[in-house]
């Protein structure tokens, strides 16, 4: 009988166990951080329509956990937070949303949506950083090409970007996501600059 008893109590005993697991791994649901469009200056000019294409992205930032930083050599991920949605997507959503307000007499959209309209220019990302640089500063690094849709005279020109926060931010995801707005909005000033004074396309 006591070691029916002794049997019982370790079968309570891993429930409340495995219950407790359970709860824990309720509460450990990721914090979800969206990036979000920045004011700045607006430019008259330029194509009537363009089109933001979705960025490419390096593989080792295209993830569900936040990379928070790349020190050391080792890509250091944000424990338990993650983006909102896929960082091409939101990469090109952020920017559309700043090049339209930079850019008040041009229909902006991003390649992913629900439009019918054909673009005149188009605007072409490539990102290979996108995280806290070893000093613990934000760093956005890769390549831009803006350019009508016809036919050009040479070749498609691109370009490298280059932004730095002048602040550390690679222990809060927070500052760090609100430092990379701020280098996509000045990324977007760059990419207005050059849409208001492309050429107009050939057809």
């Amino acid at each position: 009988m006591a070691q029916f008893s002794s049997f019982s109590t370790r079968l309570l005993f891993a429930g409340c166990m495995l219950s407790l697991t359970g709860l824990s791994g309720c509460s450990s649901d990721p914090k979800l951080y969206t990036l979000a469009p920045l004011p700045g200056a607006s430019q008259m000019g330029g194509p009537t329509v363009v089109e933001v294409r979705t960025p490419v992205v390096a593989m080792r930032l295209d993830r569900d956990t936040i990379v928070r930083a790349n020190q050391e050599y080792q890509t250091k991920l944000a424990s338990g937070d993650s983006w909102s949605e896929a960082l091409p997507n939101m990469i090109a959503h952020t920017l559309t949303t700043d090049l339209a307000q930079r850019l008040p007499g041009t229909t902006v959209f991003a390649q992913d949506d629900a439009v019918t309209t054909t673009p005149s220019a188009y605007v072409e990302v490539t990102i290979r950083n996108f995280e806290a640089d070893a000093a613990g500063h934000a760093l956005i690094m890769g390549m831009l090409s803006v350019h009508p849709a016809g036919k050009m005279i040479g070749p498609v020109l691109t370009q490298p970007f280059v932004w730095k926060s002048a602040e550390t931010v690679d222990k809060d995801t927070v500052k760090l996501t609100a430092a990379l707005s701020q280098g996509l909005s000045v990324l977007a000033d760059q990419i207005a600059a050059q849409v208001r004074v492309l050429p107009t396309p050939v057809r």
